[in-house]
């Protein structure tokens, strides 16, 4: 699965990542004193220890610092004498505060690729599925809760490519709905897009509880200086779709905020740029989004 670290966690991937090569080449290092086969003459000065990483700085390109056996000698002179075991807890830290298994970042995965869908519609013969075209495509705009297009897994911003083999390409709203409501009841297939408009990203509560942004009508309009949103790449002019894969669109403000300060330290947000949302929502009333959305938390 895609993974959606934050700043916070590359920051701390970063020193553990350092911290493992320069104790991997301090081993080395005394295992040569402790042979013999790297003496260190008196007087002379041991070239120091340069841990480099296309991925990760080392400690001298991190703090500043320059490691060699001379310096270990004089001010780590215990260590000198045996080699320091270090296991580290993980090689392949990715995200370490956010942690890889994070619920809400396996919710909001966005899947690269193109997946089938098999639907049918309920007893009065509709999906509880709404589209808009954008640019010759086909996106959900609406997911009606309990409804079989919710059932089926369909989320809002994915893209429609084809329903029972027709290609929806150049298609408007009305004949993609005119197509849902002539196909067969029991079995509708659908290829699907996952919403490629969106991106998700995590941030990380500070202290107060805080991830450093300010929303109005779902609509992100500012940011605060050095907060998490700030480092980790929140841009204003961008709507807010979802909370740890939530949907969220339709509801007010005070219940999104609900929802973000009932979370846990990590939180994943999936944004789609204003004037895209704007465009899938028109033709569309406030009260049929939020009486109708599926604002259910997702099943894995």
């Amino acid at each position: 699965m895609s993974l959606y670290p934050s700043l916070e966690d590359m920051k701390v991937d970063h020193m553990a990542q350092a911290q493992i090569a320069v104790h991997h080449q301090q081993q080395q290092e005394h295992a040569a004193i402790a042979s013999g086969s790297a003496p260190v003459e008196s007087g002379s000065s041991a070239p120091p220890i340069m841990v480099s990483s296309s991925l990760y700085p080392s400690l001298n390109d991190f703090m500043g610092l320059q490691i060699s056996t001379d310096i270990i000698k004089q001010h780590m002179p215990e260590t000198a004498q045996q080699i320091v075991q270090y296991q580290p807890a993980s090689h392949n830290m990715v995200a370490p505060i956010t942690g890889q298994q994070n619920m809400g970042v396996m919710r909001s995965e966005i899947k690269q690729g193109v997946r089938c869908v098999t639907a049918c519609k309920d007893n009065d013969g509709k999906m509880g599925l709404r589209v808009q075209h954008i640019n010759k495509g086909v996106f959900v705009s609406l997911v009606q809760k309990g409804s079989p297009a919710a059932l089926a897994g369909l989320r809002f911003g994915d893209q429609i490519l084809q329903i029972n083999g027709t290609t929806l390409a150049g298609m408007d709203r009305d004949k993609v709905m005119k197509l849902i409501k002539k196909a067969d009841p029991q079995r509708i297939e659908l290829a699907i897009r996952d919403r490629p408009f969106e991106r998700a990203l995590t941030l990380q509560k500070d202290s107060a509880g805080h991830v450093g942004f300010i929303f109005k009508n779902g609509k992100i309009t500012s940011i605060v200086k050095d907060s998490s949103a700030a480092r980790n790449g929140l841009l204003i002019e961008h709507n807010l779709l979802e909370v740890n894969g939530q949907n969220v669109v339709g509801l007010k403000d005070k219940e999104i905020s609900e929802i973000l300060s009932s979370s846990d330290r990590s939180i994943t947000l999936t944004i789609m740029p204003t004037f895209i949302f704007e465009h899938m929502m028109k033709c569309m009333g406030d009260s049929l989004v939020k009486k109708k959305m599926d604002h259910s938390i997702p099943d894995l």
